[in-house]
């Protein structure tokens, strides 16, 4: 029996073609995502929020390959801040109500996020990003993922570096 949840549900009531995928349970990074997926990691985009400096401005989501980092320079400049600040993953979670992990654009659809695509998804058939939960997969095209969630388009993230543990 597949996952059934809130975004599932949305999907299928905007009848969105897409693709469920269950994974373990547990915290997994876009490359261990990837892994078990038996895809590149530069199809699993991975969410991570970003919190503006200006007092009462829209927090973000930026949407990322999994085999990138989120430039925060290339952010801000887009999004007309001096700097941009990715929160602790307690504060995230506690910003968008889901665990790490689970952290979904499709989940946080109309709740105070502006929302931002890297735009090598643009060139891609389809992408993966988290279903809302963790443990749950969704491949759709990114042209409906970007409809969705009224995603802005821009150049947000850089080759990962190669020293850091972080995926």
């Amino acid at each position: 029996m597949p996952v059934v949840n809130n975004v599932t549900r949305m999907l299928d009531a905007r009848k969105v073609p897409y693709q469920a995928f269950e994974l373990p349970p547990e915290k997994l990074g876009a490359e261990e995502t990837a892994h078990l997926l038996g895809v590149s990691p530069a199809i699993v985009f991975k969410t991570i929020v970003v919190r503006r400096l200006t007092p009462g401005a829209k927090p973000i989501l930026a949407v990322i390959p999994g085999d990138s980092e989120l430039d925060e320079k290339k952010l801000a400049a887009l999004v007309g801040e001096k700097k941009v600040q990715v929160p602790t993953q307690r504060e995230a979670e506690e910003m968008t109500g889901l665990q790490a992990g689970g952290i979904s654009p499709l989940a946080l659809i109309n709740r105070g996020f502006q929302i931002w695509v890297d735009e090598r998804a643009t060139k891609l058939d389809f992408i993966h990003v988290s279903g809302g939960q963790r443990g749950l997969n969704i491949r759709l095209k990114p042209q409906d993922l970007i409809r969705l969630t009224q995603a802005r388009i821009g150049d947000l993230s850089s080759a990962k570096a190669s020293h850091t543990g972080e995926d």
